[in-house]
């Protein structure tokens, strides 16, 4: 990664209309992800964060996650995230199976896995694992092995996501050549239940569709985005969202590149919501979590009352035994959150 790469989002005084700003702001949570930002060296991690928090400043307490993948994190980078004050960290671990592991074309093993967490315990608290089910193969017992598996290793969090099929990956050409085949629908379903039954069986709150938490150990950068506040981002393909508009960088690493060398802004698509817009992204991201939507608290927010915005759906989902209707609020049913993105469709 030539400095560059490094310098030129947040170098001083950049032009106003970049999209990368002079920002002051007292950050509540910062979160360094997107793919691998673990993979540089030690000396250009040190740069990144010397020149992010030069540029920002953080509140007392607060959270500080970096997304990681186990192969990455050497002792000499454990301890040099943990003293510019990383306070969370995020591993891509997928499966506790050599061949999950082997078919996601992840260059990790269980070994790996175990080695790295408790090398990380030195220095972290905070350790949350991402699992991924409905991988061709996966059997309900396999799935158990990696979720009991995960929770032995004591990990304050864990993230739970099915398997998706990108248009334009190697795992959507190797599926339409035959070599791959989708699992069935309700394996699938079953393997998300057995997730939900042995996490919180384990002590984990059930607190987002695939996010599950030890007391006081909720990924609070997250919960800003599910809750529909104010977020800023910087980087390739970074989305950010501010004074009702929201904004998407270039996702071209070299075009996002070039345009802030040219001093002109790498925003790639930009959108004005509506209030009736808003207040119903509002309603589905809120769904996504446990506690689901109050009636009080959305029509403060949006002005809309839940049944202006969405009554006919809330009614449908409902009868489907999708969603449950508390008076005060609503929410997903267990069966509503495996099939979260079709009754969201419903309220688009």
């Amino acid at each position: 990664m030539p400095s560059v790469h490094l310098e030129s989002p947040l170098t001083p005084n950049p032009s106003p209309q970049s999209g990368e700003g002079d920002r002051k702001d007292i950050l509540d949570t910062l979160f360094f992800g997107g793919g691998t930002p673990t993979h540089p060296s030690c000396e250009q991690l040190r740069e990144l964060f010397r020149i992010v928090f030069q540029r920002f400043t953080l509140a007392a307490g607060a959270e500080v996650s970096v997304e990681a993948n186990p192969l990455d994190l050497s002792d000499e980078k454990i301890d040099l995230l943990a003293d510019v004050g990383v306070n969370r960290i995020s591993l891509g671990v997928q499966s506790f199976s050599p061949e999950a592991l082997t078919l996601l074309e992840r260059d990790h093993s269980p070994h790996d896995i175990e080695d790295v967490m408790a090398r990380l315990r030195r220095r972290f608290e905070n350790v949350s694992l991402d699992l991924i089910f409905g991988v061709p193969g996966q059997s309900l017992d396999d799935w158990r092995a990696t979720l009991r598996r995960a929770i032995s290793l004591g990990p304050a969090h864990v993230s739970t996501y099915g398997l998706t099929w990108e248009q334009g990956t190697a795992f959507w050409s190797r599926r339409a050549r035959g070599e791959l085949r989708t699992i069935d629908e309700e394996l699938e379903r079953d393997q998300y239940a057995m997730a939900m039954d042995e996490l919180t069986t384990a002590g984990f709150e059930h607190y987002e569709i695939s996010n599950f938490a030890r007391p006081g150990f909720r990924c609070r950068h997250n919960e800003v985005y599910w809750a529909g506040d104010e977020y800023w981002a910087f980087g390739p393909g970074a989305a950010r969202y501010l004074n009702g508009r929201r904004e998407t960088n270039l996702r071209s690493v070299l075009g996002w590149l070039a345009k802030l060398e040219r001093g002109e802004s790498p925003v790639a698509e930009a959108e004005e919501l509506e209030p009736a817009h808003r207040a119903r992204e509002l309603l589905f991201l809120g769904l996504r979590r446990t506690e689901g939507i109050r009636r009080e608290d959305f029509q403060r927010r949006t002005g809309f009352t839940l049944e202006a915005i969405a009554a006919p759906a809330i009614l449908a989902n409902v009868e489907r035994g999708w969603l449950v209707d508390e008076g005060d609020g609503i929410r997903l049913t267990n069966s509503g959150r495996f099939v979260a993105d079709r009754v969201v469709a419903d309220f688009l």
